[in-house]
């Protein structure tokens, strides 16, 4: 079982909805070239409202990802296509099915 996740939640920018979407899809492709992480997703919370959860099974694996291409890319296309500020959550997983 994976033990160690993260959760970013992303709010696009009016008229980026699409920008975030293409965004998120290719993160998942990016997602599958990383050993450490167990599972990517990309999610669509409400109209405008994104998120990404992803899980690992160890912290170097979490810290692999938080310092590789996606996390890089995330942030350097923050400004222009999301009006929050991102926080990316570092969380536990204490159960699972």
């Amino acid at each position: 079982m994976a033990k160690y996740a993260l959760y970013v939640q992303l709010k696009a920018k009016p008229g980026k909805e699409g920008e975030v979407e293409a965004f998120l899809k290719q993160g998942a492709e990016m997602a599958k070239k990383e050993a450490g992480t167990v599972t990517w997703y990309g999610i669509k919370e409400d109209e405008g409202a994104y998120a990404v959860f992803d899980t690992f099974d160890d912290e170097a694996g979490r810290e692999a990802h938080l310092n590789g291409d996606i996390a890089k890319a995330l942030m350097a296309k923050a400004d222009a296509l999301f009006s929050n500020t991102l926080q990316i959550h570092k969380i536990q997983i204490i159960a699972d099915k």
